[in-house]
């Protein structure tokens, strides 16, 4: 089956093989699955060294046996299906632990010999749930394990947009996962180890960003505990949101996106836009986008939008106050909007009309009114003010070479 561009065909889940099957589909960045719940903790960065910084992470003076280091590759941007070093019990190491290159994504060991593993399908566990799947339940007494890595992305979702964040610890130390492994065979005889990172409601510092967040095991005890194969009612305890003011965040590139750009520059932090930056001039830019009038309380609004959360310094009121100073007034005149004609501009504004009827009845020889009146100017009258030239912009010229004016008309006083 084919799936939609950008998504990762999956069949169910967190859920185990006797759970409901069904076919999903989610972002590999880690978003909203369709018709599920939203996965989390979908990419990683991981350069440490086996060999040294894992054990060391994990609380260990001493190297630990590993298996299968050739098959790990240092990256910014790992993903589901890709090695990473995770340290489990192994009985026949005198240290009693190995380091052991895993692939990320859980494919249980009663997965048919003959399926194709889907590392896509659990590569998170519920935490809260892991005591009731099938493919969780039987792995939690011996097959717990520690996820080492330095940080790892979470995608914030705005509106069609997506923007990631890397969240690490401020001292540059490694992050320690707490997870589940298990061994498949396929049909051809060979034993693939995979493991599964289990995750927790999301801490107060983190809620605006997710809904989840993986189990971090913040400390020795904390991690000697989980791998120590302690008894299952305490390890409701150890599956807690790691509270800690030492996990940090800050937006990257959107670029990370895509799992062949995996070099340093997944981490290099950017600065995003203010989203209240410029608020008149978007309102402005709103305004002609929908062709409205803007009305003068949404411009004062953004006006004090704009200074909102601002302090002037050496600040100070006006020595001389004017009673007649008209703010709103003023205000318009700043921002281009017309005022208001009052009663005491009635008769400059009749002067303006009675001159503009003027002038057309000028243009317009068989026009003999003006605003409704009789017309005071007779033909023959009219006849001795125009001469038959025409003047260059189309107005008629006063016998005498003249421009026609008030005067012509009303005498002078």
């Amino acid at each position: 089956m084919r799936c939609p561009s950008g998504l990762s065909l999956a069949v169910s889940s967190e859920r185990g093989g006797a759970g409901k099957r069904g076919v999903r589909y989610f972002n590999c960045k880690g978003g909203r699955e369709k018709g599920g719940r939203k996965k989390m903790c979908g990419r990683a960065r991981c350069t440490l060294n086996p060999v040294e910084d894992v054990p060391r992470a994990c609380g260990f003076n001493a190297n630990l046996p590993t298996l299968h280091t050739q098959r790990y590759r240092l990256s910014y941007n790992i993903a589901p299906g890709a090695y990473l070093p995770v340290l489990r019990k192994e009985q026949e190491s005198k240290h009693g632990y190995v380091v052991h290159c895993m692939k990320w994504g859980l494919v249980p060991s009663f997965t048919k010999k003959t399926e194709k593993p889907d590392h896509f399908k659990m590569f998170n566990a519920r935490s809260e749930s892991i005591q009731e799947k099938a493919s969780f339940r039987r792995l939690v007494p011996n097959k717990r394990c520690l996820v080492v890595v330095e940080g790892f992305y979470e995608w914030k979702k705005d509106g069609s947009k997506k923007q990631p964040y890397y969240l690490h610890f401020r001292d540059g130390r490694a992050l320690v996962f707490a997870g589940l492994y298990d061994t498949w065979e396929n049909s051809e005889g060979e034993g693939l180890y995979t493991f599964t990172i289990l995750t927790t409601r999301c801490s107060s510092a983190l809620d605006w960003l997710h809904d989840r967040m993986p189990v971090i095991l913040g400390n020795k005890e904390a991690i000697d505990a989980w791998l120590n194969i302690t008894p299952s009612p305490k390890v409701d305890s150890l599956l807690q949101p790691y509270e800690g003011s030492d996990l940090v965040w800050y937006p990257v590139t959107p670029a990370m996106g895509k799992i062949f750009f995996a070099g340093p520059e997944c981490i290099k932090e950017i600065q995003l836009k203010s989203e209240n930056k410029n608020t008149i001039s978007k309102l402005f830019m709103q305004s002609h986008n929908k062709k409205q009038p803007i009305s003068e309380p949404s411009i004062r609004k953004a006006a004090e939008d704009s200074t909102h959360g601002h302090t002037f310094e050496n600040s100070q009121e006006p020595s001389n106050t004017n009673e007649d100073w008209e703010p709103i007034d003023d205000f318009k005149v700043c921002i281009g909007i017309k005022r208001e004609a009052s009663p005491g501009n009635a008769e400059e504004t009749e002067k303006r009309r009675t001159k503009r009827d003027i002038e057309q009845l000028l243009v317009d020889p068989k026009k003999e009114t003006i605003v409704g009146k009789e017309n005071p100017i007779s033909g023959e009258e009219r006849q001795g003010y125009m001469d038959r030239g025409s003047h260059k912009n189309g107005m008629p010229r006063i016998t005498g070479g003249k421009q026609a004016n008030l005067f012509s008309y009303f005498g002078k006083s």
